[in-house]
Protein backbone atom coordinates (compact mmCIF):
# COMPACT_ATOMS: atom_id res chain seq x y z
CA UNK A 1 0.00 0.00 0.00
CA UNK A 2 1.59 3.46 -0.98
CA UNK A 3 2.34 6.11 1.49
CA UNK A 4 0.17 9.09 1.49
CA UNK A 5 0.80 12.28 2.58
CA UNK A 6 -1.91 13.71 5.19
CA UNK A 7 -2.43 17.33 5.92
CA UNK A 8 -5.81 17.11 7.71
CA UNK A 9 -6.67 19.38 10.16
CA UNK A 10 -3.62 21.57 8.41
CA UNK A 11 -3.95 25.25 7.68
CA UNK A 12 -2.13 26.59 4.77
CA UNK A 13 -1.65 30.14 3.39
CA UNK A 14 -0.39 30.25 -0.20
CA UNK A 15 0.56 33.62 -1.31
CA UNK A 16 0.14 34.07 -5.36
CA UNK A 17 -2.05 31.46 -4.92
CA UNK A 18 -4.94 31.97 -7.97
CA UNK A 19 -1.94 31.02 -10.82
CA UNK A 20 0.18 28.72 -12.14
CA UNK A 21 2.79 27.26 -9.19
CA UNK A 22 1.04 28.70 -6.60
CA UNK A 23 -2.02 27.44 -7.89
CA UNK A 24 -0.69 24.12 -8.33
CA UNK A 25 0.72 24.17 -4.70
CA UNK A 26 -2.93 25.24 -2.98
CA UNK A 27 -4.68 22.46 -5.00
CA UNK A 28 -1.69 19.67 -3.99
CA UNK A 29 -2.37 21.01 -0.40
CA UNK A 30 -5.88 20.77 -0.34
CA UNK A 31 -5.96 16.98 -2.24
CA UNK A 32 -4.01 16.37 0.88
CA UNK A 33 -6.33 17.45 3.31
CA UNK A 34 -5.20 21.46 4.31
CA UNK A 35 -7.76 24.00 4.32
CA UNK A 36 -6.19 26.73 1.93
CA UNK A 37 -5.88 30.52 2.16
CA UNK A 38 -5.32 31.86 -1.22
CA UNK A 39 -3.77 35.49 -1.97
CA UNK A 40 -4.42 37.49 -4.71
CA UNK A 41 -3.62 40.90 -5.35
CA UNK A 42 -4.97 41.41 -9.46
CA UNK A 43 -6.67 38.68 -10.88
CA UNK A 44 -9.79 37.42 -8.31
CA UNK A 45 -11.82 35.24 -10.67
CA UNK A 46 -8.77 32.73 -10.78
CA UNK A 47 -8.35 32.43 -7.46
CA UNK A 48 -12.01 31.87 -6.94
CA UNK A 49 -11.90 29.30 -9.60
CA UNK A 50 -9.11 28.38 -7.29
CA UNK A 51 -10.89 28.10 -4.03
CA UNK A 52 -14.04 25.93 -5.90
CA UNK A 53 -11.53 23.41 -6.37
CA UNK A 54 -10.18 22.89 -3.03
CA UNK A 55 -13.81 22.98 -1.51
CA UNK A 56 -15.02 20.59 -4.27
CA UNK A 57 -11.97 18.16 -2.70
CA UNK A 58 -13.66 18.74 0.53
CA UNK A 59 -11.27 21.47 2.20
CA UNK A 60 -12.19 25.00 3.08
CA UNK A 61 -10.64 27.66 1.24
CA UNK A 62 -10.11 31.54 1.94
CA UNK A 63 -9.88 34.36 -1.12
CA UNK A 64 -7.76 37.02 0.55
CA UNK A 65 -6.96 40.02 -1.84
CA UNK A 66 -3.14 41.79 -0.98
CA UNK A 67 -0.19 42.76 -1.95
CA UNK A 68 2.86 41.35 -0.12
CA UNK A 69 4.94 44.58 -0.92
CA UNK A 70 2.57 46.42 1.39
CA UNK A 71 3.21 45.61 5.03
CA UNK A 72 -0.93 46.69 6.21
CA UNK A 73 -1.66 44.49 3.50
CA UNK A 74 0.18 41.76 5.31
CA UNK A 75 -2.04 42.67 8.70
CA UNK A 76 -4.89 42.71 7.29
CA UNK A 77 -4.39 39.15 5.37
CA UNK A 78 -3.26 37.40 8.75
CA UNK A 79 -5.90 39.51 10.81
CA UNK A 80 -8.21 37.42 8.11
CA UNK A 81 -6.36 33.95 8.76
CA UNK A 82 -6.29 34.37 12.40
CA UNK A 83 -9.83 35.04 12.49
CA UNK A 84 -11.21 32.60 10.00
CA UNK A 85 -8.68 29.62 10.92
CA UNK A 86 -7.59 30.49 14.54
CA UNK A 87 -4.01 29.21 13.99
CA UNK A 88 -1.63 28.28 10.28
CA UNK A 89 0.62 25.74 9.81
CA UNK A 90 1.76 26.01 6.28
CA UNK A 91 3.15 29.04 4.52
CA UNK A 92 3.63 28.78 0.64
CA UNK A 93 5.27 32.20 -0.78
CA UNK A 94 5.48 32.13 -4.31
CA UNK A 95 4.16 35.60 -4.85
CA UNK A 96 6.60 37.06 -7.32
CA UNK A 97 7.25 40.16 -9.48
CA UNK A 98 9.89 41.53 -11.09
CA UNK A 99 11.15 43.44 -14.28
CA UNK A 100 13.18 41.84 -16.99
CA UNK A 101 15.25 44.06 -18.26
CA UNK A 102 19.24 44.05 -19.52
CA UNK A 103 21.45 45.26 -16.03
CA UNK A 104 21.96 48.03 -17.41
CA UNK A 105 18.98 49.60 -18.01
CA UNK A 106 17.44 48.59 -14.89
CA UNK A 107 16.44 51.79 -12.79
CA UNK A 108 16.62 51.66 -8.82
CA UNK A 109 13.32 51.82 -8.76
CA UNK A 110 12.85 48.60 -10.78
CA UNK A 111 15.22 47.07 -8.55
CA UNK A 112 13.71 47.53 -5.26
CA UNK A 113 10.52 46.38 -6.96
CA UNK A 114 11.41 43.13 -7.74
CA UNK A 115 13.69 43.16 -4.41
CA UNK A 116 10.48 43.85 -2.12
CA UNK A 117 8.13 40.87 -3.52
CA UNK A 118 10.09 38.50 -4.26
CA UNK A 119 12.97 38.32 -1.58
CA UNK A 120 11.87 41.05 1.52
CA UNK A 121 7.99 39.77 1.20
CA UNK A 122 9.41 36.91 3.09
CA UNK A 123 10.73 38.53 5.98
CA UNK A 124 7.23 39.81 7.03
CA UNK A 125 5.39 36.96 6.10
CA UNK A 126 7.63 34.66 8.55
CA UNK A 127 7.24 36.99 10.87
CA UNK A 128 3.05 36.94 11.08
CA UNK A 129 3.34 33.46 10.51
CA UNK A 130 5.45 32.53 13.73
CA UNK A 131 2.86 33.02 16.17
CA UNK A 132 0.45 31.48 14.76
CA UNK A 133 2.06 27.96 14.11
CA UNK A 134 2.90 28.34 18.16
CA UNK A 135 4.11 25.31 19.65
CA UNK A 136 3.00 22.80 17.17
CA UNK A 137 6.07 24.03 14.38
CA UNK A 138 5.24 23.97 10.85
CA UNK A 139 6.06 24.36 7.72
CA UNK A 140 7.70 27.54 5.59
CA UNK A 141 8.52 26.96 1.64
CA UNK A 142 9.50 29.20 -0.50
CA UNK A 143 9.82 29.59 -4.47
CA UNK A 144 12.69 30.03 -6.04
CA UNK A 145 14.22 30.01 -9.38
CA UNK A 146 17.38 28.76 -11.34
CA UNK A 147 18.48 32.77 -11.86
CA UNK A 148 19.36 32.35 -8.46
CA UNK A 149 22.39 30.23 -9.26
CA UNK A 150 22.66 30.77 -13.30
CA UNK A 151 22.77 34.20 -15.38
CA UNK A 152 19.98 34.23 -17.60
CA UNK A 153 19.28 37.24 -20.51
CA UNK A 154 17.39 40.39 -19.23
CA UNK A 155 16.83 38.04 -15.37
CA UNK A 156 19.28 40.03 -13.60
CA UNK A 157 17.04 41.62 -10.93
CA UNK A 158 14.77 39.04 -10.78
CA UNK A 159 17.53 36.50 -10.50
CA UNK A 160 19.45 38.46 -8.14
CA UNK A 161 16.06 38.37 -5.87
CA UNK A 162 15.80 35.00 -6.00
CA UNK A 163 19.43 34.51 -4.50
CA UNK A 164 18.45 36.99 -1.61
CA UNK A 165 15.67 34.98 -0.90
CA UNK A 166 17.67 31.81 -0.65
CA UNK A 167 19.53 33.13 1.68
CA UNK A 168 17.09 34.48 3.77
CA UNK A 169 15.43 30.86 4.01
CA UNK A 170 19.02 29.41 5.10
CA UNK A 171 18.93 32.17 7.80
CA UNK A 172 15.19 31.83 8.94
CA UNK A 173 16.16 27.91 8.96
CA UNK A 174 18.63 28.89 11.71
CA UNK A 175 16.44 30.61 13.71
CA UNK A 176 13.24 28.46 13.37
CA UNK A 177 14.70 24.97 13.48
CA UNK A 178 14.68 25.02 17.30
CA UNK A 179 11.05 25.70 17.20
CA UNK A 180 10.08 22.91 14.84
CA UNK A 181 9.56 24.74 12.18
CA UNK A 182 11.55 23.87 8.42
CA UNK A 183 12.31 26.43 6.18
CA UNK A 184 13.17 25.65 2.98
CA UNK A 185 12.90 26.68 -0.76
CA UNK A 186 12.05 24.67 -4.01
CA UNK A 187 13.60 26.19 -7.19
CA UNK A 188 11.60 25.39 -10.42
CA UNK A 189 13.43 24.98 -13.78
CA UNK A 190 11.90 26.57 -16.59
CA UNK A 191 7.91 26.51 -16.39
CA UNK A 192 5.75 27.55 -19.01
CA UNK A 193 3.47 29.57 -17.50
CA UNK A 194 1.83 33.32 -17.57
CA UNK A 195 5.28 34.77 -16.55
CA UNK A 196 7.14 33.17 -19.00
CA UNK A 197 5.30 35.30 -21.49
CA UNK A 198 6.78 38.29 -20.58
CA UNK A 199 10.12 37.36 -21.92
CA UNK A 200 10.65 38.37 -25.54
CA UNK A 201 12.15 34.69 -26.52
CA UNK A 202 9.70 32.83 -25.03
CA UNK A 203 9.63 30.16 -27.57
CA UNK A 204 12.97 29.82 -27.95
CA UNK A 205 13.67 29.73 -24.44
CA UNK A 206 11.20 27.17 -24.12
CA UNK A 207 12.11 25.06 -27.20
CA UNK A 208 16.11 25.11 -25.84
CA UNK A 209 15.18 24.50 -22.75
CA UNK A 210 13.24 21.10 -23.44
CA UNK A 211 15.89 19.67 -25.85
CA UNK A 212 19.08 20.59 -22.99
CA UNK A 213 16.40 18.81 -19.62
CA UNK A 214 17.80 15.23 -19.43
CA UNK A 215 14.19 14.24 -18.59
CA UNK A 216 13.09 15.50 -21.72
CA UNK A 217 10.10 17.31 -21.09
CA UNK A 218 9.48 20.91 -19.43
CA UNK A 219 8.72 20.76 -15.59
CA UNK A 220 5.02 21.67 -15.35
CA UNK A 221 3.48 23.19 -12.10
CA UNK A 222 2.03 19.98 -10.52
CA UNK A 223 5.76 18.75 -10.54
CA UNK A 224 6.86 22.01 -8.06
CA UNK A 225 3.36 21.36 -6.32
CA UNK A 226 4.90 17.75 -5.78
CA UNK A 227 8.26 19.03 -4.73
CA UNK A 228 6.86 21.52 -2.26
CA UNK A 229 3.92 19.11 -0.94
CA UNK A 230 7.12 16.96 0.11
CA UNK A 231 8.39 19.92 2.25
CA UNK A 232 5.52 20.20 3.73
CA UNK A 233 5.16 16.96 5.04
CA UNK A 234 6.75 14.50 8.04
CA UNK A 235 8.60 13.10 5.18
CA UNK A 236 10.91 16.39 5.06
CA UNK A 237 11.24 16.96 9.24
CA UNK A 238 15.07 16.55 9.32
CA UNK A 239 14.98 19.15 5.83
CA UNK A 240 15.78 22.93 7.22
CA UNK A 241 17.49 25.56 5.24
CA UNK A 242 17.58 23.68 1.56
CA UNK A 243 16.95 24.71 -2.00
CA UNK A 244 15.07 21.60 -3.43
CA UNK A 245 15.63 21.96 -7.40
CA UNK A 246 12.78 20.64 -9.92
CA UNK A 247 13.93 20.83 -12.80
CA UNK A 248 14.34 17.82 -14.36
CA UNK A 249 18.27 17.90 -14.47
CA UNK A 250 18.58 20.95 -16.85
CA UNK A 251 21.13 22.66 -14.01
CA UNK A 252 23.38 19.93 -13.28
CA UNK A 253 24.53 20.04 -17.38
CA UNK A 254 26.50 23.26 -16.53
Amino acid sequence: MATQIDLQGKKALVTGGSRGIGQAIARRLAESGADVAINYVRHRTPAEETAQAIEASGSKALVIRANVKEPDHIDRMFDTIQSEFGTLDILISNAASGVLKPALELTLKHWNHTMEINAAALLPLVQHARPLMGNRGGKIVAVSSLGAIRAIPNYTAVGSSKAALESLVRHLALELAPHNINVNAVSAGVVDTDALKHFPNRMELLTESERKTPAGRLTTPDDVADAALFLCSNFAKMIHGQTLIVDGGYSILG
